[in-house]
């Protein structure tokens, strides 16, 4: 539902998932070394240092909507913007491009700096603005301010899940994140008991990072279970 309603009861929670999976993804960057930044990663053709651009990018981005101004009413809410709109072949292309481009501009020292300074930037912006602040999307959308946010905790978190696999470390999805993530993908239904799920399994079987067993089909066909799908 798009309106006021829990706008400030919905906003801590998010920021706080947002900037401790920020925060997550910063003391990682830091650990890296040359030839991490130059594998493959699940999001082809992105490497390893492209993907981090494209989150960082993505991570700042809500500082400069802020100082925009605001349309007058929310139109989309964070399940809407992950629509087909955003991933259409010439949407997909710019995104693509947009990451190379910004990976040329840091190097790998400053990877960590970079990625703090751009979330640190937005998370101050968030701070300071009213609970029931509209902004646009560089896709055109008006979405409230929450909204946007928990689609930045959505691409810090499972783009951290792609990150970790490219570099073959253990998830470091944080609880706060992992909760807001699967809120969204689930429209805060329960999964159905029979597929006993945890919060990661859950997300990485929703967003197509782990394939889905013919027994797991069959419970989510059975219950009729859906959630969110990207692009859909």
């Amino acid at each position: 539902m798009i309106g006021n309603l829990d706008a400030r009861s919905l906003r801590d929670p998010v920021r706080v998932a947002f900037s401790a999976e920020c925060t997550q993804l910063t003391e990682i960057l830091a650990e890296l070394v040359d030839a991490d930044l130059d594998r493959p990663t699940d999001c082809p053709p992105w490497t390893v240092r492209e993907l981090i651009a494209h989150i960082r990018t993505g991570a700042g981005r809500l500082a400069d909507m802020l100082a925009a101004p605001a349309p007058p009413r929310p139109e989309v809410d964070a399940a809407g913007y992950f629509g087909r709109a955003k991933f259409t072949a010439q949407v997909d292309a710019d995104r693509i491009a947009g990451g190379r481009q910004d990976a040329l501009q840091v190097d790998r020292a400053a990877l960590a700096t970079e990625l703090d300074r751009a979330w640190r930037k937005t998370d101050v912006a968030v701070a300071a603005a009213p609970t029931d602040r509209v902004v646009r999307t560089r896709h055109g959308d008006a979405m409230l301010l929450t909204e946007f946010l928990r689609t930045r905790v959505v691409e810090v978190g499972v783009h951290g899940l792609d990150l970790a696999a490219a570099l073959g470390r253990p998830p470091w999805l944080t609880p706060q994140a992992s909760a807001v993530i699967v809120d969204l993908l689930t429209g805060g239904k329960p999964t159905p008991a029979g597929l006993r799920w945890d919060e990661l399994t859950l997300i990485r079987k929703t967003t197509g990072r782990a394939a889905l067993t013919a027994p797991e089909q069959a419970a989510i066909d059975a219950a009729g279970f859906r959630w969110l799908a990207f692009g859909r």
